[in-house]
């Protein structure tokens, strides 16, 4: 915890200054809580920076330790996944899960990038079925979604040579055994656009 000061500290440094939250904060508001000791809102408005363009992999690293040791699972989890897209990228999607008596899952879908569901994103098999390709699921905006809910989620995939042909538009489906369980329309796909230092 004594550690979690100079963390935050470290993420801001790495922060322009001349970038704003939707709501006008800037790295100074963020210096302005440390100096009082509000960690968790200098926390979260760090959080707030980095989704308004891509930063240094080292912010998103100093930063899921000082969520560790905040004890934020959430936000540690949050900030190990914008490693990951800064290493890799960013797909996102609008998933409409099949309600509850049209498929296998009948509970809400964590949101939290535990569920690594199976994909169709049109590769096929040498003998011409279709062939499904894993990538771990964060939904955007809420812990988790219903059975035939609809969310905007973000994902991850464990292989990312057989998802380099989507492209915004393309309709995918999300598959936990042989039936669908989801359909998504792909919203962005984005290259890393932040060297990784490490």
């Amino acid at each position: 915890m004594d550690d979690v000061p100079k963390l935050l500290e470290a993420a801001s440094l790495l922060v322009p200054e001349e970038i704003a939250t939707e709501n006008d904060f800037t790295v100074n508001d963020v210096w302005e809580y440390l100096t009082q000791d509000e960690w968790e809102v200098a926390f979260g408005l760090l959080e707030e920076l980095g989704d308004v363009r891509p930063l240094p992999l080292g912010f998103w690293e100093t930063l899921a330790t000082a969520a560790a040791g905040l004890r934020l699972e959430r936000s540690a989890a949050w900030c190990h996944w914008r490693c990951y897209e800064t290493r890799h990228g960013v797909i996102r999607a609008d998933l409409t899960l099949r309600p509850a008596g049209a498929a296998r899952r009948q509970t809400p879908l964590a949101g939290a990038g535990v569920l690594k569901p199976m994909w169709n994103i049109g590769n096929r098999t040498p003998a011409g079925e279709p062939s499904l390709n894993i990538a771990a699921l964060w939904v955007e905006f809420t812990p988790f979604l219903e059975p035939g809910g609809r969310g905007s989620v973000r994902l991850a995939p464990l292989d990312l040579s057989p998802w380099q042909h989507l492209q915004p538009g393309q309709e995918i489906t999300m598959h936990e055994d042989r039936s669908v369980a989801g359909t998504a329309v792909v919203l962005e796909v984005q290259r890393p656009s932040v060297t990784p230092t490490a």
